[in-house]
Protein backbone atom coordinates (compact mmCIF):
# COMPACT_ATOMS: atom_id res chain seq x y z
CA UNK A 1 0.00 0.00 0.00
CA UNK A 2 1.44 3.36 -0.93
CA UNK A 3 0.63 6.55 0.86
CA UNK A 4 0.17 9.91 -0.79
CA UNK A 5 3.13 12.28 -0.71
CA UNK A 6 2.31 15.52 1.07
CA UNK A 7 1.54 18.60 -0.99
CA UNK A 8 1.35 22.28 -0.07
CA UNK A 9 -1.62 22.91 2.23
CA UNK A 10 -1.88 19.33 3.49
CA UNK A 11 -1.99 18.60 7.21
CA UNK A 12 0.72 16.06 8.01
CA UNK A 13 2.16 14.26 10.97
CA UNK A 14 5.93 13.96 11.24
CA UNK A 15 7.95 11.11 12.68
CA UNK A 16 7.88 12.76 16.13
CA UNK A 17 4.06 12.83 16.08
CA UNK A 18 3.77 16.58 15.62
CA UNK A 19 1.04 17.81 13.28
CA UNK A 20 1.94 20.50 10.77
CA UNK A 21 0.86 22.15 7.55
CA UNK A 22 3.10 21.98 4.49
CA UNK A 23 3.74 25.59 3.45
CA UNK A 24 6.29 25.11 0.68
CA UNK A 25 8.10 22.47 -1.34
CA UNK A 26 11.41 23.80 -2.61
CA UNK A 27 13.19 22.70 -5.76
CA UNK A 28 15.95 21.32 -3.57
CA UNK A 29 13.51 18.68 -2.31
CA UNK A 30 12.96 20.36 1.05
CA UNK A 31 9.47 20.39 2.55
CA UNK A 32 8.77 23.46 4.75
CA UNK A 33 6.35 22.90 7.63
CA UNK A 34 4.66 25.07 10.23
CA UNK A 35 2.66 24.03 13.28
CA UNK A 36 -1.01 23.25 12.67
CA UNK A 37 -1.84 25.35 15.74
CA UNK A 38 0.20 28.10 17.32
CA UNK A 39 2.59 30.68 15.92
CA UNK A 40 2.78 30.71 12.16
CA UNK A 41 6.36 31.99 12.31
CA UNK A 42 7.64 28.74 13.83
CA UNK A 43 8.81 26.64 10.89
CA UNK A 44 10.97 23.62 10.28
CA UNK A 45 12.09 21.66 7.26
CA UNK A 46 12.48 18.07 6.20
CA UNK A 47 14.27 16.51 3.26
CA UNK A 48 12.49 13.22 3.94
CA UNK A 49 8.95 13.70 2.63
CA UNK A 50 8.22 9.98 2.97
CA UNK A 51 8.50 10.41 6.74
CA UNK A 52 5.38 12.62 6.66
CA UNK A 53 1.98 11.02 6.98
CA UNK A 54 -0.89 12.93 5.35
CA UNK A 55 -3.60 13.46 7.98
CA UNK A 56 -5.88 15.58 5.81
CA UNK A 57 -5.45 16.97 2.33
CA UNK A 58 -5.85 20.64 1.56
CA UNK A 59 -8.79 19.86 -0.72
CA UNK A 60 -10.69 17.95 1.97
CA UNK A 61 -10.09 20.71 4.54
CA UNK A 62 -11.55 23.32 2.24
CA UNK A 63 -14.50 21.17 1.18
CA UNK A 64 -15.39 20.50 4.84
CA UNK A 65 -15.23 24.19 5.74
CA UNK A 66 -12.09 23.89 7.88
CA UNK A 67 -10.20 26.39 5.78
CA UNK A 68 -8.69 28.42 8.62
CA UNK A 69 -4.91 28.34 8.60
Amino acid sequence: MSRARAEVGDVVQDAAGQQAIVTDIRRSGTWVLRPRWGPMTAQWETVEPDSLTVVETRASRFSSGQDAW
